[in-house]
């Protein structure tokens, strides 16, 4: 009996120490790329409160339209403004308190309230707005040291790499003060959207199925290594782009939102009002019928100014444009699109295809800033 009792005892701590090795070994296992990058980049991602000024028409009867001195008046005394609430999410990039985040997540931004990891909240100001490629920078007013995450390469990203989705989906980040993380793959990359109806450009875009949901905008998209590798914005679903996630998000690439937050911290802007100096007129049948050019559309140039970037460039008068950047124009907001989409800003330079005496000539045109000036 008592031999029995015995072999019963060690039993039991062979097994008890055979369960606590397992459960070590399960506990080991559990942490992994993925759990490790979230740890790594959490401590940076930031909760964005932000109250914004909003202005409504508060006579929907009455059209200015037709008269310019009662649309100044109507804009004076027939608009009221109210508040809005707005949230989102960001990613802190420097030690000094710098963050990236969306343009419509901050834009007419009336207050900014930044939520951090350690629970303490800070009031951030804009440094500057891209609303074109829908990127800003703000920073928070504090002296702090902070932490801050490593800026990937998006060029070298592969489709079915494992990427985390980390922000402030519904507001939950106020809840936990810890960003929500969502798993899933790069589902494509350098897709194209163009100019949307918002007049944001969305160009070469990252796909993911990590989840995304509203107050994940301007959030970050990391890979493995912990390394930031796009800026989350928005989400497809089967009607339009503001409703729950179906597992098509979409994040605007490292490498872009770079090039953009270096010149919004020196310049506080992108400069994309330009000037050519070119005056045009869109093509008719009876144009078109006497430069035996039937069936394309373009603009022909009706004057330049002295001195501007269309006189320089050798452009003359009554020559017509059919392309811009290879690209069939037909009007001034099929050029202005077009650049646009290329996200040219000032200093830039357009390749026009141009027909000159019935031959087709490229000419090269710089996208002169409006605040330059030529003295003869």
């Amino acid at each position: 009996m008592i031999y029995k009792l015995l072999l019963l005892f060690l039993f039991s701590i062979l097994l008890s120490d055979k369960k606590s090795e397992v459960n070590q070994k399960i506990s080991f296992d559990r942490s992994n790329a993925i759990t490790d990058a979230v740890a790594l980049v959490s401590p940076s991602v930031v909760g964005i409160n932000v109250t914004q000024l909003k202005k409504q028409s508060i006579d929907p009867f009455f059209d200015p339209f037709f008269d310019p001195f009662f649309d100044s008046f109507f804009k004076r005394h027939h608009q009221r403004t109210y508040k809005i609430k707005n949230l989102g999410s960001g990613v802190i990039i420097s030690s000094d308190g710098y963050i990236v985040t969306n343009s419509h997540v901050v834009e007419n931004a009336n207050e900014i309230i930044v939520s951090c990891v350690d629970g303490e909240t800070y009031e951030a100001v804009i440094v500057g707005i891209d609303e074109l490629t829908d990127i800003a920078l703000i920073k928070l007013e504090s002296q702090n040291d902070f932490p801050y995450v490593n800026l990937g390469d998006s060029d070298n990203l592969i489709v079915g790499e494992w990427v985390i989705a980390l922000g402030n989906p519904l507001g939950l980040f106020d809840i936990s003060n810890q960003p929500t993380a969502t798993v899933g793959i790069v589902s494509g990359i350098g897709l194209d959207f163009g100019q949307k109806e918002s007049g944001k450009v969305y160009q070469n875009m990252l796909q993911t199925d990590a989840s995304i949901n509203s107050g994940n905008s301007g959030g970050p998209l990391v890979n493995v290594f912990g390394d930031v590798i796009g800026i989350n914005t928005f989400i497809m679903t089967s009607s339009n782009y503001n409703e729950g996630s179906i597992g098509i998000g979409f994040a605007i690439p490292i490498n872009s939102v770079k090039l953009i937050v270096s010149e919004l911290k020196k310049y506080g802007k992108i400069e994309r009002d330009f000037i050519t100096g070119l005056h045009v007129q869109r093509l008719d049948r009876n144009m078109q019928k006497a430069l035996k050019i039937e069936g394309k559309t373009g603009l022909i140039i009706t004057d330049i100014d002295k001195g501007s970037s269309g006189e320089i460039s050798g452009l003359m008068v009554g020559d017509v444009i059919l392309a811009v950047n290879d690209k069939s124009i037909g009007s001034v907001s099929d050029v202005i699109k077009v650049i646009n989409e290329g996200l040219h800003k000032v200093g830039d330079f357009i390749t026009l295809g141009v027909l000159r005496k019935e031959k087709m000539v490229d000419i090269e045109l710089e996208l002169m800033s409006k605040k330059e000036e030529v003295f003869y």
